[in-house]
């Protein structure tokens, strides 16, 4: 520093630190060179190794509380895109790896949408034949996965693979989300006509695989799709190429919610199904990471289900609609019972609840899953009591009402999380009765094929349990691990499902495969409302 420079600071100095600061200056400046730059390093080095010292604890303190309650960490920031949040994700990157459980934990440093580590070189041949593993860290009481027990402190972990659906159904899942991965749009999300297009986050020339659906649905398959990755236990923090899948693909619902919090185009009337599944995926991730990125689009989310919910009831087309259907509101009570178990986990913890949520919302999915409710039976109709599920219209005698309890599954599951127990519920008993009756069965010829119908269910009656599960459990496993695309490629056919039910025109391909995926996590996605003695 020039002499200037220094006479212009000295006054400073000598106001700050008295006497002693300007005799020691003075010292200085009076001593040679050679004793000051002596007196210089040694002052250094004695600074450098007591910040050195003083890191090292502070790094193993701060290591070992997030280790024993990761939700004491503190809030990350919000951080502008970096050229990692666009990272694409190639099929042949695809392999199964033991997992880290890295899935739940909340880091100690701020994140993008995509913040992780480097994925090490495959070699040539790309996606492996291994058997599953996947994450162990599911617990949430909704489609995707949470994290150990329904976000115990948000980092708890527990073996989910024990007792579960058996190597088959988890090399099957393995093999949904390699697909899944590989036709994931570039911009992160997942279309229903256009997936055919994209290989690798590539667009590609010439003949894709079959199965296309609507694009005005590709908020809700991309939603869909996440909830498949989340369910295995994956975020955008894990290891490997499945979490910049997930990072990629929480970006784009992010992108496209708007001022309001409604996830997607409001330009069809179905909009209201993009936005509860897509609000469904980030509560989920939300709740698995604890990230301020997804806390306030989660929160946004829920904010947009009150305003459109009828008052006293539940949802439909719209918002404020007036009239009430049963699978808009499913979804809907899908996404609040998440966000309730994430406050629900604040609140033990000792912390201020992270959501805000209509509470009264759940009475109304209560009353209105009572008004449809056959009581005689237990059939749960769709806007009629006891009348079973809709149709579209073109598709009325293909596939007969008669052969789908999709709304006795989800009145089922709704009644469950609401608090009524499977074995002393009437209609619950009931509603199990007739599903154990019209378990999963795979025959395009005569209109069984609901995969709508065997999500729900396989949800409800996996918290029924005992022989309505075993019933149901034999028919799923049969049904649909049976008849998954076992073709050679994965930017082609295998790993997923023909769209062959009543919804396959609409969702499309990327519809079945994130549906059914779901379907073969259900052993250890989440814990039984009332226990677990009897869920095998």
């Amino acid at each position: 520093m020039p002499r200037t420079e220094r006479a212009e600071f000295q006054p400073q100095f000598a106001q700050q630190g008295g006497d002693f600061n300007e005799q020691l200056y003075n010292a200085l400046r009076k001593s040679p060179w050679w004793m000051i730059s002596i007196a210089v390093h040694v002052l250094l080095f004695v600074i450098s190794n007591l910040f050195a010292t003083e890191g090292v604890q502070f790094k193993k303190a701060d290591t070992l509380q997030t280790a024993m309650n990761p939700a004491d960490t503190p809030p990350e920031e919000e951080l502008p895109p970096t050229p990692e949040e666009t990272e694409q994700v190639h099929a042949s990157d695809v392999v199964a790896k033991e997992p880290t459980v890295k899935d739940a934990e909340l880091s100690d440093h701020n994140e993008t949408d995509n913040d992780l580590p480097t994925e090490e070189s495959l070699g040539e041949s790309g996606i492996s034949d291994a058997p599953f593993e996947g994450p162990a860290n599911n617990g949430l009481i909704g489609i995707g996965g949470g994290a150990g027990g329904a976000f115990k402190g948000r980092g708890g972990h527990r073996n989910l693979r024990a007792g579960g659906g058996g190597k088959k159904a988890d090399n099957a899942v393995e093999d949904a989300l390699k697909w899944l991965a590989a036709h994931q749009s570039a911009d992160g999300g997942w279309e229903c006509e256009g997936f055919r297009k994209w290989c690798d986050q590539k667009q590609i020339s010439g003949e894709g695989p079959d199965g296309a659906g609507k694009a005005q649905y590709d908020v809700g398959v991309t939603g869909l799709s996440l909830l498949a990755f989340l369910g295995a236990g994956y975020t955008n923090r894990s290891e490997g190429p499945f979490g910049k899948v997930v990072g990629n693909g929480l970006r784009y619902l992010k992108n496209v919610q708007d001022a309001e919090g409604c996830f997607g185009s409001r330009a069809t009337g179905h909009y209201v199904y993009n936005h509860a599944i897509a609000a469904l995926a980030m509560v989920e991730a939300y709740g698995m990471t604890g990230s301020t990125n997804y806390k306030n689009p989660a929160q946004k989310g829920l904010d947009f289900i009150a305003v459109t919910r009828n008052p006293y009831f539940a949802w439909r087309y719209g918002v404020k609609p007036g009239d009430n259907d049963t699978s808009v509101t499913g979804w809907m009570m899908m996404a609040l019972k998440s966000a309730k178990l994430i406050n629900h986990a604040d609140v033990k913890a000792g912390k201020s609840a992270s959501l805000q949520l209509d509470e009264d919302a759940f009475e109304g999915v209560k009353a209105w899953v009572d008004k449809m409710t056959e009581p005689e039976t237990g059939r749960v109709g769709y806007q009629q009591r006891g009348t079973g599920p809709a149709r579209p219209t073109e598709l009325v005698d293909k596939f007969p009402a008669a052969k789908s309890e999709s709304m006795t599954g989800v009145g089922m599951l709704a009644r469950i999380f609401l608090g009524e127990n499977p074995k002393t519920s009437d209609p619950i008993k009931k509603g199990s009765e007739l599903c154990a009756a019209l378990p999963p069965k795979w025959d395009p010829n005569d209109g069984s094929i609901d995969m709508y119908y065997w999500y729900y269910a396989t949800l409800a009656m996996f918290q029924v349990g005992g022989e309505p599960w075993k019933k149901w459990e034999a028919g799923l496993k049969t049904a649909v691990i049976d008849t998954q695309r076992k073709d050679t490629d994965y930017c082609m056919y295998k790993g997923s499902w023909d769209p062959v039910d009543p919804w396959g025109p609409d969702g499309g391909r990327v519809y079945s495969t994130a549906c059914l995926a779901l379907c073969l996590e259900v052993w250890y996605r989440y814990d039984k409302v009332f226990g677990t003695a009897d869920s095998k």
